[in-house]
Order: C-alpha cells, then sequence, then structure tokens
C-alpha cells in the first residue's frame, strides 16, 4: 500500500466518521433530506460550490482541454459558474419561499400530484448519470494512487461512496463539504504552484501557453454557432433547475442565505475551476503524450509533487468527488421515497421514511456503478447528466414559479416532449440536441396554454 494510499483510506474513514456522528441527529425525513432547513452562509456557500465542483470539472474539463484545447464552445467552468450565478439571481428566493423538499414538489403545488410523480420519475435519471461520473473519476483517483486496476478501483469507490452517503443525509454533506472545499482549494493551489514552478514560472508559464497554439477563441476555430450555443446551454440553461443545488437552497436558513450562498459559489466555482484549465493548457509540455486523457492531472501531480503534497492534491480530488456524488444519490433518493414510495405507500412514520430513503441510496449507488464501469467517460457522463430531459424541466420551473398561466396537462406535455426531442435528437445525430428539447418544449407551454383557453370558453 502506497504512503498516497494510506493517506487517501485514512481520509476516507473520517469522511465516513463524520456522516455516522452526524447521523445521530437524524429524526426525521426533513433532517435527512434537507438537513432541518438550518443551513447558514458558511455550510450552504461551500455546500453549493463543492457539490458543483466535481469530477468534471477536475477530471473531465481538463482531459477534453488536454484533448482539443480551448475555443469559443469550451464552457466549462464559466458556464457551470455562470448557471450558480443565475440561480441566485433569479431562483434561489422563489424556491426557497416554496418550502419544498425536493423539486418535484414545486409541480405538486403548483399543478397536480400526476405531474409531481412524473416530474420525480423524470429527474432521477439525470443524478443517477451524475453520481456515475464521480464514482467513475474517483476510480480513476484511486488506481493513480495505487496498483488497482481501473475497474477494481471504481468498485471500492462505488462500494465507499453509498455506504458514506447512506448515513448523515444532507446535514453530514453540508459539513463534510466545508472540508472537502477547503482540501479541494488547498489542493489545486499547491498543484497550480507546483506545476507553474517546473515549468520556469509565471512568465514562462504564459509563454509556454501562448506558444502551444492550443487556445484559439475565432469563430473559425469550432463548428458553426448553433454547436457553440448547444455547448453554452447545457451547462447554462441545463444546470439552471439542477436538483442537487435546488436542495442546498432550500435547506437554507432565510432566503437572503439562499441567494447570496448562489452567488458566492458561483464566483469560487469559477476562479478554482481555472485552475485546471491552465494546467491542462501546459499538460503536453508537462506530459507529452499520454494514452488516457483522463488520467492527466492524476499523472502530472504525481510526477510534481512530492509523495505528502500528492496526498494533498488526490485528497482535494476526493473531496471533490465526495461532496458531488453524496448530492446526486440523496437527491436521487429523496425524489423515489418522498415523492414516490411515501406517499403511495401512505407512509407516516418518520423512522421508516429515512429508511427508504437510505434504501434509496443504496439502489442508485449500484446503478451508478454500473453506468461508471460502462461510460466512455467522465465528462460524457456529465454532459448527459446535464442535458437529459433539463429542457422540459426548466420550462415548467420557470412557468411554475414566475406565472399563472398552464395547466396540469400543459406540465405534463413540456415534461413529456422535451424528454422525448431529447431522446429522439441525440439518437439521430442531431447536433444539437439540447437546445431542440429547448424549443419544442416552449412551444408545447405555449400551444398547452391556448389549449386550456379555448377549452375555458364558455361553449355557445
Amino acid at each position: 500500500m502506497t504512503p498516497t494510499l494510506t493517506a487517501l483510506l485514512l481520509f476516507l474513514a473520517l469522511q465516513l466518521g463524520i456522516g455516522v456522528w452526524i447521523s445521530r441527529r437524524i429524526a426525521s425525513e426533513g433532517d435527512y433530506l434537507v438537513a432541518g432547513r438550518k443551513l447558514g452562509y458558511t455550510l450552504a456557500t461551500f455546500s453549493i460550490f463543492a457539490t458543483w465542483f466535481g469530477a468534471e470539472t477536475v477530471i473531465g474539463s481538463s482531459a477534453s482541454i488536454y484533448g482539443e484545447g480551448i475555443s469559443l464552445a469550451s464552457a466549462e467552468p464559466f458556464g457551470y459558474g455562470l448557471c450558480l450565478i443565475l440561480m441566485g439571481a433569479f431562483l434561489a428566493k422563489p424556491l426557497w419561499d416554496r418550502g419544498l423538499t425536493t423539486l418535484a414538489d414545486l409541480f405538486r403545488q403548483r399543478f397536480s400530484t400526476g405531474v409531481e410523480r412524473l416530474g420525480a420519475v423524470l429527474l432521477i435519471p439525470s443524478s443517477v448519470l451524475w453520481a456515475a461520473a464521480q464514482v467513475r473519476a474517483f476510480g480513476q483517483v484511486i488506481a493513480s494512487a495505487s496498483t488497482v486496476n481501473v475497474e477494481l478501483a471504481i468498485l471500492l469507490a462505488a462500494f465507499f461512496t453509498v455506504g458514506y452517503t447512506a448515513f448523515g443525509g444532507l446535514l453530514a454533506d453540508a459539513v463534510t463539504d466545508v472540508l472537502q472545499g477547503a482540501i479541494l482549494t488547498v489542493g489545486l493551489s499547491v498543484m497550480f504552484i507546483a506545476v507553474v514552478i517546473k515549468v520556469g514560472g509565471p512568465v514562462e508559464a504564459v509563454s509556454l501557453i501562448a506558444e502551444s497554439g492550443r487556445i484559439n477563441l475565432t469563430p473559425s476555430a469550432v463548428g458553426p454557432w448553433y454547436e457553440t450555443l448547444e455547448a453554452w446551454a447545457i451547462p447554462v440553461c441545463g444546470s439552471l433547475a439542477g436538483t442537487e443545488v435546488i436542495s442546498r437552497v432550500i435547506a437554507t436558513r432565510t432566503r437572503t442565505i439562499a441567494q447570496r450562498s448562489a452567488f458566492t459559489a458561483g464566483a469560487l466555482y469559477i476562479t478554482i475551476g481555472s485552475i485546471p484549465v491552465i494546467i491542462a493548457l501546459l499538460g503536453r509540455h508537462l506530459v507529452g503524450t499520454i494514452a488516457d486523457p483522463e488520467q492527466l492531472l492524476p499523472t502530472i501531480a504525481r510526477d510534481a509533487l512530492p509523495t505528502v503534497l500528492f496526498a494533498v492534491f488526490a485528497g482535494g480530488l476526493v473531496s471533490a468527488i465526495l461532496s458531488t456524488v453524496d448530492s446526486t444519490l440523496l437527491v436521487a433518493s429523496g425524489l423515489l421515497s418522498h415523492n414516490l414510495i411515501v406517499p403511495l405507500a401512505r407512509i407516516t412514520d418518520e423512522r421508516v421514511k429515512v429508511r427508504v430513503a437510505r434504501g434509496g441510496v443504496v439502489l442508485f449507488g449500484l446503478i451508478a456503478y454500473a453506468l461508471a464501469l460502462n461510460a466512455e467517460g467522465v465528462f460524457a457522463l456529465v454532459e448527459q447528466a446535464s442535458a437529459f430531459g433539463s429542457a422540459g424541466i426548466l420550462v415548467t420551473v420557470l412557468f411554475a414559479l414566475f406565472t399563472p398561466w398552464g395547466s396540469s396537462r400543459t406540465a405534463a406535455m413540456t415534461l413529456l416532449g422535451g424528454i422525448t426531442v431529447y431522446l429522439v435528437a441525440t439518437a439521430a445525430g442531431l447536433a444539437t440536441p439540447f437546445l431542440a428539447s429547448l424549443g419544442v418544449s416552449l412551444l408545447l407551454w405555449g400551444s398547452g396554454c391556448a389549449l386550456d383557453v379555448a377549452m375555458a370558453r364558455p361553449q355557445r
């Protein structure tokens, strides 16, 4: 067992211990899923940041930039950071005012129980896909820190994350997110400093990046404009109604904390998320050509850092992954238990509700493991998670929050139409499946509202 792997296991044991300790304070479903709505500014800010800052930001985007460079189509980290800022500007306060436990509750409040259940079913796959991305990246970190092959490492990663998440619920997630966010920031900062020193200092680093030809922000460097728009629409619009962030927003003590935490987390995300981008641009100078681009950052860290500092970096990667995977599994489980199983089975005992929610974490953890094992890569999983059914969800959420327009029929048409168009467009190889689903979702909402008006007119 390597020193780095030993340090990682100790860190993981600490995380698990925190989860088990906080689990003693869980007495109800509300405690487990929304932390009793007690999150303050610090917990909420770091929890939103750490939840959003996952494997795709570190492993996925660096691999993509290493292979393709930066163009106008490169939305990470600015796209997802902008999404958090927009969340604070427009959605945080209205969502908090609703007193939700899950996003699907909004559909029940505004439309009907049927729309609530439909929304829950459509929201779950996105969270599971996101969890799978984190599990795959966790396996990559374990593999880079040991002699374990990637397949076995992914299995170990899935086993730990399921056990870790099932214990503590959202409050444990938020508490550990503060620790994870701090370690992540320190780990990436240490690596950034080491890489800059290794290439000869800041001036030389800038020169190498400029000479590499890896940055091309001219329109001709990318495909058609609509493909660039698609690349930005997925993180900005596709994630705006992301259930993981919403679960943090609605768990805060006040609506002001909800808004300010989203603003601060977005700024922090863009700042720290720029570090993997810069390192990836120096990747070919540092390591030449590597077979697996997803191993770029771990490989550079192992070469550039002494053992102790590499352990800090690896701990930062694990922190990014854990803070996201626990949120995604918890959100998926909450939708299954709170919006489907508990009402359908008429469960009233709070202890049973918590057990059902924990069972959902185990179930979706197993599914995420299967997806992680067979996926093409981390970034592909995250793009699928951001785009899957999210256009219909976004349109329905916006109209539900800000207008009186639309009936249950209109909402159901929009939700089903959005995901159907996305799946068909993806299968057909359309270059812009998300934009297509967004356009159709808006059209369906308008058509549904027109039909509502027509049916409400008195017959002569």
